[in-house]
């Protein structure tokens, strides 16, 4: 049977087909009794001491970790708790990976702490090896369900992508229809949605799904370059044509030529760029800062707003055929909360694509925060719910996110309740009022609240409410 033996400072990895366990005791009976009793169903590693359990740990990742919890001090004069140490580290290093605590001391306090802190299960000693042999069956079965739910959960996400933008609800699915019809053509496309509600997103998706997708698609947001600046970043500039000009500038019209110019939060431009605007989408050219010649070009642009443009032509701030020439094609995109059930599958998303990236081996959401994530109002839309995920991802201690972890914990507006539920306590609230003010009289507080007696009768046995004193009858 293959194993590995650290205790004497030598570490051989070899080829492991099997689940891998790594023992970790100071006794070295016990490290003999466990290897022996099930080197049949592991390929097992053997260390004595801190250092040579986090080497095996680094080295060979194991499956399953049988560590004792009452680990003695290295003899360098450590005296932390040790296997809490360990413990610790193979969490931070990956969550899927099962510990059991094994301790000989009775006090449970410490077996508590080190479940809290992450480890599966703990079990006391003396060693029962057919009792901890079925403790170890059952972790690595659970495991195995979890990398399966992991590999199912990226491959749904995958499969509920639209050219990058991810989420499936029924209003999602009415936007892919609108994209996949606008994208052949060459007609300008204004994309409506508050902020963080993924308008580049939709935008980039038009661009793909047409015959420009291997052309340019260039971006400009026309709300974060000052004024005076924002003509020259559009329709460039002559040599000379103002102080500082040292060289002749390309603008991002032309830029884009043969490709698509995406102007987000196009409501900014103000109203002396609004005519050249108008002026392109009308002949297709455009002339540069102190440019004498018009440009003929091939540019296709789709604009996106968080304003609602019609008030903004109303109010004078914009351009009434500007409006109409940019409003050929609307895309109004939803709010993340009115995207059902897409909210936590974006959560998996992006929690699949940061924790790489910050290095953390976070498995998932508790049920809380799932439930917290469903039920958020999410203001900022889908970029505040990335936010809170990255956020998350450096806040949290253990192995799963938790409602505390992104911030929405019940007293922030999140629902931690169903909507039964929610109608069984105005219920409860409504019939308990009516009883107060009619004084316990079934009568009057039936027609308060415009039911009959009997039915009030069930609804009083049903919520178990204790009548307040006073007169069955008028």
């Amino acid at each position: 049977m293959t194993y590995l033996d650290c205790t004497d400072g030598l570490c051989h990895n070899l080829h492991m087909k099997k689940s891998t366990l790594l023992i970790v005791d100071d006794d070295e009976g016990i490290r003999k009794q466990l290897k022996w009793a099930l080197e049949e169903d592991y390929t097992i590693f053997l260390a004595s001491d801190k250092e040579s359990a986090l080497e095996m740990i680094s080295t060979n990742k194991p499956d399953l970790v049988a560590l004792d919890l009452g680990l003695s001090p290295h003899m360098s004069g450590e005296t932390d708790d040790e296997g809490l140490e360990i413990l610790h580290r193979v969490v931070k290093r990956d969550p899927l990976t099962k510990i059991i605590m094994i301790t000989g001391n009775e006090n449970k306090e410490y077996a508590i702490k080190a479940i809290q802190m992450g480890a599966h299960d703990y079990y006391f000693k003396p060693i029962d090896v057919k009792e901890l042999r079925l403790i170890m069956k059952r972790a690595v079965h659970i495991q195995g369900l979890e990398r399966e739910n992991i590999r199912l959960r990226e491959e749904l996400v995958q499969k509920k992508q639209f050219a990058g933008m991810v989420g499936w609800s029924p209003a999602m699915q009415d936007v892919y229809k609108q994209i996949e019809g606008v994208a052949s053509s060459n007609v300008t496309v204004l994309i409506e949605g508050e902020s963080g509600t993924g308008k580049e997103l939709a935008s980039k998706a038009i661009y793909e799904k047409s015959d420009r997708g291997k052309g340019p698609f260039v971006v400009i947001n026309c709300g974060a370059i000052p004024e005076n600046l924002l003509e020259s970043e559009l329709f460039g500039h002559e040599k000379g044509s103002f102080t500082g000009a040292t060289g002749t500038k390309i603008g991002k019209f032309e830029q884009a030529e043969g490709g698509t110019l995406f102007l987000d939060e196009v409501g900014e431009l103000p109203l002396s760029l609004q005519v050249k605007l108008l002026r392109f989408l009308q002949d297709h050219q455009i002339e540069r800062v102190g440019g004498k010649q018009p440009i003929k070009l091939d540019v296709r642009v789709i604009a996106a707003t968080n304003r609602d443009l019609e008030q903004e032509v109303e109010a004078g701030r914009f351009r009434k055929d500007l409006y109409f020439r940019l409003n050929v094609v609307r895309i109004l995109l939803p709010l993340l909360k009115d995207r059902f059930g897409d909210a936590l599958l974006l959560a998996y998303h992006f929690l699949d694509r940061h924790r790489s990236s910050q290095k953390r081996k976070i498995t998932g959401f508790t049920p809380e925060a799932e439930k917290a994530i469903q039920t958020a109002e999410w203001k900022g839309n889908v970029r505040e719910l990335e936010n809170r995920i990255r956020k998350a991802l450096i806040v949290t201690q253990g192995p799963m996110i938790t409602e505390k972890d992104l911030g929405l914990e019940n007293d922030q507006g999140i629902i931690s309740f169903s909507l039964k539920e929610a109608r069984e306590e105005l219920d409860k609230k409504y019939i308990t009022m009516a009883l107060k003010n009619s004084k316990g009289n079934i009568s009057k507080a039936s027609r308060e609240l415009g039911i009959n007696r009997v039915t009030l009768h069930d609804l009083l046995k049903k919520y178990a409410i204790s009548m307040p004193t006073g007169d069955d009858d008028e």
